[in-house]
């Protein structure tokens, strides 16, 4: 099962910049759409990246796609090919529209090799799975599922589901899916509504609004810088709400709980197989790591439950 290298470590003591002595950094982490600092999935896995570099004294350096939210498959191959072109031995790519970039850059540098966090094999131009692309996957379903139970058996009665992506990011329609079964085995109702992306906003803080005013006792907030919206409407209204990807009880007081997986150290376990000499055991094949791998689950050291254990 993967685990951290440097548990005693906080990532947050380790700066998201660093200068490397020879102008090259070995590992290289390309964000997904939204911040590095978006207390979910971009910070979760850069947090394995930087992890695992200082704790094996290596040189790491992390890189946006232009354009933000509204970056093209153009600007990720771009961020990719700068990670390596800057000497990276590793690439850690987050989220499923990595794909076209992973695709070029993995073909254009076959001696690199590329984890593709949230994703899956890529195939190149002729059909064959590139060997040089690890597709590292969440049975996020376990820890929806688990959420939506645990919030029933707390005595919520009425949820709400919010994912990013519209509906067609993988991940967070897992999350979904996962939570309405947990609810539904503990008996319940809800309301659900896709995101148009993974953004805090006006209006996502408005819908979320009206959904407490109208009853919905807790949102689960599926999608990165979404979370700050629904969290400020859940201040506002006194509403609760469950946080996704990383224990983000710490954000906000009126976090019930989070449904997460283990980004950070998913990320240092993968890392490690290719510094380990271990890269076939995951290069060109799909891993999905659940609660079989201690990879998902609820943190209930700092959960605020009080019904259900």
């Amino acid at each position: 099962a993967p685990a951290a290298d440097n548990a005693a470590v906080s990532a947050d003591d380790i700066p998201d910049e660093m200068t490397s002595a020879d102008g090259k950094y070995q590992v290289a982490f390309v964000t997904d759409v939204g911040t590095l600092k978006d207390k979910s999935f971009n910070q979760g896995t850069y947090d394995g990246v930087k992890l695992y570099a200082n704790a094996n004294g290596k040189a790491y350096k992390y890189y946006q796609p232009a354009n933000g939210s509204n970056a093209t498959d153009d600007d990720r191959i771009d961020a990719a090919t700068l990670a390596c072109e800057n000497g990276a031995e590793v690439v850690v790519a987050a989220g499923f529209m990595q794909e076209a970039a992973l695709k070029a850059t993995a073909t254009k540098y076959p001696d690199v090799h590329f984890i593709f966090i949230d994703g899956y094999p890529v195939a190149g131009d002729d059909g064959n799975v590139l060997k040089n692309v690890a597709g590292i996957a969440f049975d996020e379903q376990q820890s929806g599922y688990l959420a939506g139970y645990a919030a029933v058996m707390e005595g919520y009665t009425k949820l709400g589901f919010t994912g990013g992506g519209g509906g067609d990011n993988p991940a967070c329609v897992r999350f979904g899916y996962g939570f309405v079964q947990g609810a539904d085995a503990a008996a319940m109702n809800y309301s659900w509504l896709y995101g148009s992306s993974f953004s805090a906003s006006n209006e996502l803080q408005t819908m979320a609004t009206g959904w407490y005013t109208n009853g919905t006792e807790v949102i689960f907030c599926c999608g990165g810088g979404m979370f700050s919206s629904v969290a400020a409407a859940a201040g506002a209204e006194d509403g609760k709400v469950i946080g996704v990807d990383v224990d983000q009880s710490f954000e906000s007081s009126s976090v019930i709980t989070s449904a997460m997986k283990g980004l950070a150290d998913a990320t240092q376990w993968a890392i490690g197989q290719h510094y380990a000499g271990s890269w076939d055991a995951i290069g060109g094949t799909s891993t999905s790591l659940g609660a079989k791998d201690n990879a998902v689950g609820l943190p209930t050291a700092t959960w605020s439950l009080q019904n259900w254990s």
